[in-house]
């Protein structure tokens, strides 16, 4: 068990008297805070906060962050407030220790979303100052090493939550020692039966190996002495976690996952990182396409290293890591490793600014998003591993996960390139937005002012910040759209009632919206827009006197509400009878949909005009814009090529085909189904006459169902 004394010793090798002190004083105020209180195992509390701080003392962390530590539990386990610790011990260590504390004074629907909201709360801080994540990173580490006086359940819900979202924090951060314990540890937790089985396998293999694993090891040692190369050469072990990943993953065996041989070579300066690259390959054959230079392009989270896969003796695989010793620091320590070169020059900083503009992003993130529980999904979205990095057309590089497509790339750049985008050219040729992206590509963005983010983006779409971005947009723009149309549709049912929303009395509205508990008469004219409130009814009840008299209809009647292709995502086009500019069309009210547009003489309608009040009375506007889907059947012979002939037909007049099938009618003839984007009836006649040219087609028809 760690105590104050040992604590003392380490922060007297890199902290000043004075700070050391602070800490220690920090130690005493959470002993008398804590008093009387224990934990599961029956230790005194204060014995965890002690823990955590010296977790973050072997990181070489700075005092206020280790004073932090030390009272971190003390504004949610006891009565002391944020503004004592302020007044004790700086403002700056109040934000941390209140950026760390849970939120215990609210009340949630669900345990989800409780966490998620206190990652939110942490996320927040963390924005202020990074050193937040820090404290609570060493904070879950000390839980995770105490999980086995808890019970089963809350032990796996913990592992499962640390495996989620703070072991990928961790990486993100590149704390890769956290980061690993924190695997083995959860793993552990969840399937214990499996991580001993791979364990004691582990302690197997290692016996049988040492000796090939020696022999590689000296003739690696001695090839580069014999160069003048001052190295160390280090054996790589395989963590549990990270071997029963990969026999998931990849479906291998424990002895196809340990046939590789991993070494890590620590080297005194970056120049020697390729010099002894160049050795390596001299003395083994690479192995082709599994190099990777991490130096000149580090990883998002600045890890930074050169990747080489050799075939070695007997045509075993080895790994090779060559890195300088502040690499391998950085590498394990992460951002941590920022306070620890700070003393003696700027090497870390990269790194440092690299969490800064991931912590940014989570900002950005958090703002836009609905609730904290799609904020948390967003989060673990971005928290990808694996990372390709792409080229602007200017030669800057760009980080994105695998599987991202040029959406990703668009956000990436900056939100208005991803709202505006409209197509791309990947390495000089177009492409779908929907293609992944590979390493080394160089990606451009064609914009346009008056495009926006298409709702089927997010089928494809898979960084955090793309897919929270389109997410705004819709939900804006949905809003946007469903407040006209409602005005519209409201307008609408006034008008058959001799009335409309000018000429209505501002207390009757004002009555209605306090009746039915709205904020606003937008949120009133959006459930009209969503089905979810008849117009009809509503112009009646706004009409409605003081007495309940019930207003006259009008003898005018109302004219059709007028659709013009821009109402956006609350006006849709049936499916069934794929209406058409030119068709006479009859809408109705759908709940959540909005107004769904039918052609007059679709059998679907028959049945919906029952619930006459949902019916919608609709005319296509003079001027008319967009593509609408059609769909015809044509007639053919049976002969070779002929669904080539009417593609090619229809081509050539500039048409999209959305779909094409065929069908037997009998041994002699054949239907062709084509789905295509027209502009009108108009334009719809002359595609049909066109077809009716060709030779072996015998009819064309529209279909009406």
């Amino acid at each position: 068990m760690q105590t104050i004394a040992a604590l003392s010793t380490t922060l007297g090798t890199y902290l000043n008297p004075e700070q050391a002190n602070h800490v220690k004083r920090a130690y005493f105020f959470a002993e008398q805070a804590h008093y009387g209180q224990k934990r599961r195992s029956g230790e005194p509390y204060v014995t965890h906060p002690l823990a955590v701080a010296s977790i973050l003392a072997d990181m070489h962390m700075d005092h206020q962050s280790l004073v932090a530590a030390m009272l971190h539990d003390v504004i949610e386990d006891t009565g002391i407030e944020k503004s004592v610790i302020g007044e004790q011990f700086g403002p700056t260590v109040a934000e941390l220790v209140d950026g760390v504390s849970k939120l215990t004074q609210m009340e949630f629907q669900s345990l989800e979303e409780k966490q998620a909201e206190n990652f939110q709360k942490m996320a927040l801080a963390m924005a202020q100052d990074i050193r937040v994540i820090l404290v609570k990173l060493a904070d879950r580490l000390h839980n995770m090493r105490t999980l086995g006086v808890l019970t089963s359940n809350k032990a796996r819900r913990i592992a499962r939550e640390t495996l989620d979202i703070y072991s990928p924090i961790a990486m993100r951060l590149g704390m890769n020692n956290v980061r690993m314990e924190f695997e083995d540890l959860g793993f552990s937790a969840l399937y214990p039966m499996r991580a001993r089985r791979i364990d004691a396998a582990l302690r197997l293999a290692g016996g049988n190996r040492k000796e090939l694993v020696e022999k590689v090891r000296h003739q690696i040692e001695a090839t580069l002495e014999q160069e003048g190369h001052q190295i160390s050469v280090v054996g790589r072990e395989k963590h549990l976690y990270s071997i029963y990943k990969k026999m998931k993953s990849k479906r291998k065996s424990f002895s196809e996952i340990m046939d590789i041989y991993a070494f890590r070579i620590i080297v005194d300066s970056v120049d020697t990182c390729y010099r002894v690259l160049g050795c390596i390959h001299s003395l083994y054959k690479p192995v082709p396409g599994e190099f990777k230079d991490y130096i000149a392009i580090p990883k998002a989270n600045g890890y930074q290293s050169l990747h080489t896969v050799l075939m070695g003796m007997h045509g075993v695989p080895i790994e090779v890591q060559i890195r300088t010793q502040e690499m391998e620091d950085m590498a394990n320590n992460g951002i941590a490793a920022h306070w620890l070169y700070k003393s003696d020059g700027q090497s870390a900083n990269g790194s440092h600014a690299r969490a800064r503009e991931w912590v940014q992003g989570l900002l950005e993130m958090q703002q836009r998003a609905g609730n904290s529980l799609e904020f948390i999904e967003s989060v673990k979205i971005d928290l990808f591993p694996d990372e390709i990095y792409v080229f602007t057309p200017k030669g800057r590089i760009l980080e994105l996960p695998r599987k991202a497509t040029a959406v990703d790339f668009a956000y990436a750049v900056h939100t208005d390139v991803g709202n505006s985008c409209v197509a791309c050219r990947i390495n000089r040729r177009l492409a779908p937005l929907s293609e992944p992206l590979e390493s080394g590509q160089r990606v451009e963005i064609l914009t346009s002012s008056g495009a926006r983010p298409n709702p089927s983006w997010l089928d494809y779409a898979v960084t955090a910040k793309a897919r929270s971005n389109i997410h705004h947009f819709l939900k804006h723009q949905t809003r946007d759209d469903s407040v006209a149309l409602g005005r519209s549709l409201l307008d609408k049912g006034l008008t058959g009632f001799g009335s409309n929303l000018e000429k209505l009395p501002q207390k009757n509205l004002e009555d209605l919206l306090t009746e039915y508990h709205y904020d606003s008469l937008e949120d009133l004219l959006v459930e009209i827009a969503r089905g979810n409130r008849l117009p009809a009814l509503t112009a009646q009840q706004l009409l409605s006197g003081p007495a309940g008299d019930q207003p006259q209809k009008s003898g005018g009647g109302a004219q059709p509400v007028a659709i013009c292709g821009t109402e956006g995502f609350m006006v849709s086009y049936a499916r069934c009878c794929h209406p058409i500019p030119g068709d006479p069309i009859e809408g109705y009210l759908s709940p959540e949909k909005g107004v769904v547009v039918h052609r007059e003489e679709c059998n679907n309608l028959g049945d919906m005009r029952q619930g006459g009040e949902r019916q919608v009375a609709l005319r296509w506007d003079d001027e008319v814009v967009g593509e609408y889907s059609s769909e015809l059947r044509v007639e053919v012979e049976n002969r070779r090529g002929m669904i080539a002939v009417i593609a090619t037909r229809i081509n050539s007049m500039g048409v999209n085909i959305e779909k094409i099938s065929s069908e037997d009618k009998d041994y002699q003839f054949t239907y062709v189904s084509l789905e295509m984007l027209i502009e009108s009836r108009v334009h719809l006649a002359r595609i049909m006459k066109r077809l009716r040219t060709i030779n072996h087609v015998r009819k064309v028809v529209r279909l009406k169902n």
